[in-house]
C-alpha cells in the first residue's frame, strides 16, 4: 500500500502492519509455504503477464475465486469475487473446471471442496492462509463443550449454529448435532429456524455475530446470552447459568473486526461532519449499536452502491474491500473511509500473494497439483447435511 493510499483512506501503517503484509519479517512467528522451485519476487515486474498466461494455457480447466478481503493484484485474476459461500456454490456451478484455485482462507477452501465434486480439485495458493476466528474453536474443545452441556442435563434442547467462518470439523460437529450453518446475512434466518427445533443455541465461533444478531436483530437480552470459554473448566459457566441461558455463545471473535471500537465511531464522526457508519456484525455489539447500518460484506457494497453522490462513510470492515469500494465510488463523489486510523488487514488473506498465485497457476499448467485441499468422506458427509439445512431455509 502506497503512502498516497494511506493517506486517502486517513490510515496510518504500523510496525505490525507492515510484518503482516511481508515489509520486515519476525523468524519466530512468520510461517507459510515452502514452495518447490522458484517462487517470484513479489518486485517482479512480468508477474502479471506469467500469471496471465498460466491462466490462459490451462483455459476451463481452472477457475479462480477471488474472496472481497483479497488484494487488487489477485482480485484481478478472479474469474467471480465474493463472500465465501457465495465463491463455493460458484466453484460447485462451474463442474467443468478441473481446478478450483481459492484466493481466500483455508476454511473458504474447504467448504468449496464438500461443495464441488470429486472430480475436481480445491488449490490454496499459501496453506498458512488460515483464519484465527476458526481457529478459535477446536473439534476437541466444542465435543467437551457438549461435554459439559450434557453434564448440565441441556444438550437435548441445544440446537448448534455454526457460522461459515469455520473449520470443516465444526460444521461436521453441527450437522451431526442437528445444527445448521449460517452467514452474516441469514443468521437471523437460520436463529428463527434453531429456535423452532429447541429451546437454546450453541452458537460458533463468532461471539459478536451472535450476540448480535440475537439482540439486536431478535429482541432478546444481553442476560439472555452467556459465554463460554473453552480455555476455562465448564467454559466458566456455572450449570445455572446454562440452564437460565437461551444463547451460549462461543469466545470467538475476529481480530480485523474485533479491533474496531466506540471511540472510532465517535472520532470519525467528530473529523467528518455527516458521515453514515457501515459496520459488519463481526463487530463488538456497542460499535453495531453505535453504528448506522450494519450488514454482511455483501450488504457494505449493495449499499454503498445505492448511497447518491455526495454522501460520506465510514466503514468497519476489513481495509481491501473499503480502499477498493473508495476507489469504484471515487468518481461518483462518495466519499468512503476505513472506520479506523490505522491499517487493518487481515493478516492471512493477505497471505495470497501474486508469487503464491503464479507459482500455483504455473504449477498446474505444467500439470504438477499443489496445495490441494481435501476434506475426508466422513467429515464432509455431515459437514455438507449442516450446510444443506441452511440451503433449506426459507
Amino acid at each position: 500500500m502506497t503512502t498516497a493510499q494511506t493517506q486517502e483512506l486517513d490510515v496510518q501503517p504500523t510496525p505490525l502492519a507492515l510484518l503482516l503484509l511481508g515489509r520486515e519479517a519476525d523468524p519466530r512467528s512468520e510461517r507459510g509455504v515452502e514452495c518447490p522451485g522458484d517462487l517470484p519476487s513479489p518486485s517482479d515486474p512480468d508477474l502479471v503477464e506469467r500469471a496471465r498466461a498460466a491462466k490462459e494455457k490451462l483455459g476451463s480447466r481452472v477457475f479462480v475465486l477471488g474472496h472481497h478481503y483479497q488484494r487488487d493484484e489477485v482480485i484481478q485474476f478472479a474469474d467471480v469475487t465474493g463472500d465465501s459461500f457465495k465463491l463455493a456454490r460458484d466453484a460447485a456451478a462451474r463442474p467443468e473446471a478441473e481446478y478450483i484455485v481459492f484466493c481466500g482462507v483455508h476454511f473458504m477452501a474447504e467448504s468449496a471442496d464438500i461443495l464441488t465434486s470429486d472430480d475436481q480439485k480445491v488449490v490454496l495458493p499459501d496453506l498458512a492462509a488460515g483464519c484465527s476466528m476458526a481457529d478459535m474453536a477446536t473439534a476437541e474443545q466444542v465435543a467437551e463443550c457438549w461435554d459439559v452441556l450434557t453434564e448440565a442435563g441441556i444438550a437435548e434442547q441445544v440446537v448448534p449454529v455454526s457460522y461459515m467462518n469455520s473449520s470443516a470439523d465444526i460444521k461436521a460437529f453441527t450437522g451431526k448435532h442437528g445444527g445448521t450453518i449460517c452467514t452474516s446475512s441469514n443468521a437471523e434466518r437460520a436463529l428463527e429456524w434453531a429456535f423452532e427445533q429447541g429451546e437454546k443455541v450453541l452458537f460458533l465461533p463468532d461471539q459478536h455475530l451472535g450476540r448480535n444478531t440475537a439482540v439486536r436483530d431478535m429482541g432478546l437480552s444481553l442476560e439472555d446470552c452467556v459465554l463460554y470459554n473453552p480455555h476455562k473448566p465448564n467454559g466458566g459457566l456455572t450449570v445455572e447459568e446454562l440452564r437460565a441461558a437461551k444463547m451460549i455463545l462461543w469466545r470467538g471473535h475476529c481480530s480485523v473486526h474485533g479491533r474496531f471500537s466506540v471511540e472510532s465511531v465517535n472520532d470519525v464522526r467528530t473529523r467528518i461532519p455527516g458521515v453514515n457508519v457501515l459496520v459488519h456484525p463481526e463487530c463488538r455489539h456497542e460499535v453495531v449499536a453505535a453504528a448506522d447500518y450494519v450488514g454482511s460484506t455483501e450488504y457494505i457494497i449493495k449499499a454503498l452502491e445505492a448511497a447518491p453522490a455526495g454522501s460520506k462513510w465510514a466503514i468497519g470492515t476489513e481495509l481491501n474491500l473499503v480502499r477498493r469500494l473508495a476507489n469504484r465510488f471515487a468518481s461518483e463523489d462518495k466519499e468512503i473511509v476505513f472506520l479506523d486510523r490505522t491499517v487493518c488487514f487481515c493478516s492471512t488473506m493477505n497471505r495470497i500473494d501474486l508469487p503464491h498465485l503464479v507459482w500455483t497457476l504455473e504449477s498446474l499448467a505444467e500439470g504438477n497439483l499443489v496445495n490441494r485441499i481435501e476434506v475426508d468422506r466422513e467429515t464432509e458427509t455431515f459437514a455438507k447435511l449442516a450446510l444443506e439445512r441452511m440451503l433449506a431455509l426459507p
